[in-house]
């Protein structure tokens, strides 16, 4: 190549639509990425993002009529085969790597693959792993298991592993959702040195400052179609948010003085290795919300206040009424429902119906006179909730599987608003929901608390907290730390001190 002329981009790609069964997952879409780039593709849940990168790798093949080109090289079709040997590797959200094997055998067992068997050469493995761990700037035991390593530095051997192969264009699928703030920063930091170094990143992310933080663009998809490619420079959230979903939604605090009593108190409760000493009331028709980094006992206490793991002293009482929970059975009868953060795990049965997921939790309040199942009951139930919460779904016989993020956080709601609690346990609720579907989300949650619902709503997400709770409790190393009034306390203050 001549010294003047450009450089060569890493992917062109003009002209992509896919049809599945009639829909257009993707509609006449360009999309560029350039040599040593962070790109962002932004969208909703459902815009198209994930089938774009499907076409990318070799998964799906697009219709006729479609431009690829990958470094320069023109293809009529691509399979993954040829992609990961053009250079392109995807990091996707649950990271495929392989819990019971060394740092250094996930990040190089791909060299040791081939058409024969032969013996694995340890030296040259721990060779090629801690060579692609230098382009990183970053230093792991190589013999470390993974399993028993952090969700930070697990996304670094896969960030690795994608090196060893020679990927010169990475996608990464929601790399921060389940990391801190610190972690998210050294990241971040991988990925600046990825790009310094001529890797072209794609970045695939709900959160929004990060996005506007890394990129130097942002291809913006809805419904399949392309709305734009911007830059990030001067680009606002706000902004970034009326382009993904068409609308713009307020972003005022929603702060105010709950006028119920006292639903649920919580005096010294402590549980060893997990949180200390957390003592805090919430009253009816009250958001109450709970922040702090990750491992900082969030998750732990939700669990005692719903019966899964109980303390080691202290008090739970419910309308002045201590309470002796030894199972999650007697929180859901005294009244406590927990919507988890994992929702995939926790909260749904992901092959079962939609129509199943919503009654799971009230099973014995729909059944007819000789104990089985009345699905009139089962129906009405259904029926109200998928109204209530404005569930987006074809058919209640559906799997659940088969719907958006935002719509199976509201099959979750759906399941214990069903039970009728007087406490409601949200422990990050929006994990994965796009922020579209989050807003949504965050109306249901007022609503509720307006209806007289006591509400703990957990996020490592300050600004949800912020914008949507009366008072914000800050936890950390298992102990309340502060108390905050969104009403007094500005943002940057909270995120200042949960991120220090």
């Amino acid at each position: 190549m001549p010294a003047d002329a450009p450089p060569v981009d890493a992917l062109r790609f003009s002209g992509i639509a896919k049809i599945f069964g009639g829909v257009k997952a993707l509609d006449d879409v360009s999309f560029t990425v350039g040599a040593g780039e962070v790109h962002c593709l932004a969208g909703e849940n459902g815009c198209g993002k994930s089938t774009l990168i499907k076409i990318v790798t070799g998964v799906y093949q697009p219709e006729p009529g479609a431009r690829m080109q990958i470094f320069g090289q023109d293809y009529a079709q691509i399979s993954p085969t040829q992609a990961r040997k053009a250079g392109i590797a995807v990091i996707w959200q649950d990271l495929a790597l392989f819990a019971e094997m060394t740092v250094a055998e996930n990040i190089a067992f791909e060299t040791m693959l081939g058409n024969r068997p032969r013996g694995v050469s340890y030296s040259r493995l721990r060779t090629a792993a801690a060579s692609a761990l230098a382009r990183l700037d970053v230093d792991l035991d190589l013999d470390a298991r993974l399993g028993d390593l952090p969700i930070a530095q697990r996304q670094i051997v896969a960030i690795a592993r994608a090196l060893v192969s020679d990927a010169r264009l990475i996608f990464m699928d929601e790399p921060t959702a389940s990391l801190t703030q610190s972690e998210t920063d050294a990241l971040l930091s991988v990925v600046r040195t990825l790009s310094a170094r001529g890797v072209a990143v794609v970045f695939v992310s709900h959160r929004l400052a990060e996005v506007l933080e890394i990129s130097s663009r942002v291809t913006v998809l809805r419904d399949g179609k392309l709305v734009g490619v911007y830059p990030t420079e001067g680009m606002t959230q706000s902004r970034l948010t009326e382009l993904m979903t068409g609308s713009s939604f307020a972003q005022d605090v929603m702060a105010r003085d709950p006028t119920g009593s006292d639903v649920l108190r919580v005096d010294d409760l402590s549980r060893a290795g997990e949180y200390e000493g957390v003592s805090f009331t919430l009253r009816g028709g009250e958001v109450l919300g709970l922040t702090g980094l990750i491992g900082a006992g969030r998750t732990e206490l939700c669990h005692t206040l719903f019966g899964m793991t109980p303390a080691d002293r202290g008090r739970i009482s419910l309308n002045g009424r201590e309470l002796n929970l030894s199972s999650n059975r007697d929180a859901v009868a005294e009244g406590i429902a927990y919507v988890s953060e994992d929702r995939l795990a926790l909260g749904l049965i992901q092959p079962q119906s939609i129509s199943d997921n919503t009654v799971l939790a009230v099973l014995r309040r729909i059944t007819g006179g000789v104990g089985l199942l009345s699905g009139q009951k089962q129906e009405a139930t259904v029926a109200h909730w998928m109204a209530e919460l404005a569930v987006k779904i074809g058919k209640p016989a559906d799997a659940v599987s088969t719907l958006s993020g935002g719509n199976q956080q509201r099959v979750v709601l759906a399941k214990w608003l069903a039970t009728q609690p007087k406490v409601l346990l949200l422990d990050c609720p929006t994990v994965g929901v796009d922020v579209g579907a989050r807003a949504g989300i965050f109306r249901i949650v007022r609503q509720l608390a307006e209806k007289g619902l006591a509400i703990l709503l957990v996020s490592d997400e300050v600004p949800e907290v912020y914008m949507n709770a009366d008072r914000v409790l800050h936890m950390a190393g298992g102990r309340i730390v502060a108390e905050w009034d969104p009403r007094r306390t500005g943002l940057s203050e909270m995120e200042a001190a949960v991120y220090a």
